[in-house]
């Protein structure tokens, strides 16, 4: 299952804001985010179990992520809903990961996921219950459970939406300061009024902070490697920043060549002009000598 709250498109220097907790049996093992191979570039967490991931960002600035949720009709062996988040980076955006995720979950291959494909310019979620349909996501604060966006009805939304709007989120750093409180809160002594979860078997397994601005080096991506109650958030950022940056290096290596094209186009123009120019000489020169 999991919690993910999504700021989108509301602050100035950050179009996209997240906080997450993943939650998954104890015994499931996971490897930190890093930079995986292949392009596009992508950095993610990884499941041990099915070499998939449960949320990432590649280098066009697009997230994906995957919270389990209930489905009446499951397969006998369903495929790894991790795998299809991971395969959903490879997309050069969010509309393009939208479409191959609601194309995969109409096959009915898949346990229950929602999946959340958002980037700085649109976005939205692939239910993949019992219906397979797409929600556009709107500029706003939206949280995200099992159930559906913005459930009414799903008191942790409720009381995750009560905790983020005590203050305002007009920036990435108030965001991230309230969303990693309110991510690491634990129930009460009746189980109750908390966020992180802790059961023998299940619970949080980790949490995960994200700003994606439009300055690359802006970007910040924290990690806590277990319940954020009890695990420090650590600062992965480098490994987004150099993610990010592939794209800016491509653009740079592009335009560079374009420019040696241009200029290779343009010496060759010269050479011609010069040469009909030194014919024209000659030949008027010839035409002298005749006369």
């Amino acid at each position: 299952m999991g919690i993910i709250a999504i700021q989108y498109q509301t602050t100035n220097d950050s179009p996209l804001l997240v906080a997450f907790n993943r939650e998954e049996k104890i015994s499931r093992l996971s490897q930190a985010p890093r930079i995986q191979s292949g392009r596009p570039r992508v950095v993610c967490g990884i499941d041990r179990k099915a070499g998939g991931t449960w949320a990432g960002v590649n280098q066009h600035g697009l997230f994906v992520a995957v919270i389990n949720c209930p489905k009446r009709s499951v397969p006998p062996e369903p495929r790894s809903r991790g795998v299809l988040c991971k395969e959903l980076l490879g997309a050069k955006d969010a509309e393009e990961a939208l479409e191959k995720a609601f194309q995969e979950l109409s096959t009915g291959c898949y346990a229950g996921g929602h999946f959340l494909c958002v980037d700085r310019f649109t976005g939205g979620i692939a239910y993949g219950g019992d219906e397979v349909e797409i929600e556009k996501l709107q500029p706003g604060l939206h949280i995200l459970t099992a159930t559906r966006l913005n459930d009414r009805d799903d008191p942790r939304q409720e009381f995750v939406r009560r905790l983020l709007t005590l203050q305002r989120l007009d920036s990435a750093v108030s965001f991230l300061a309230v969303a990693s409180k309110t991510f690491a809160r634990k129930p009460d002594e009746n189980g109750k009024r908390g966020i992180v979860i802790s059961e023998p078997d299940f619970g949080t397994v980790s949490s995960m902070l994200l700003s994606l601005t439009e300055r690359t080096q802006r970007s910040i991506m924290q990690y806590a490697a277990g319940p954020p109650n009890e695990k420090p958030f650590e600062d992965v950022s480098a490994l987004l920043r150099q993610v990010l940056s592939t794209d800016r290096a491509n653009r740079a290596a592009a335009a560079a060549k374009e420019a040696a094209a241009a200029a290779k186009e343009a010496a060759r123009e010269t050479a011609v002009k010069e040469f009909a120019r030194e014919i024209a000489v000659r030949e008027a020169a010839a035409a002298t000598t005749t006369s």
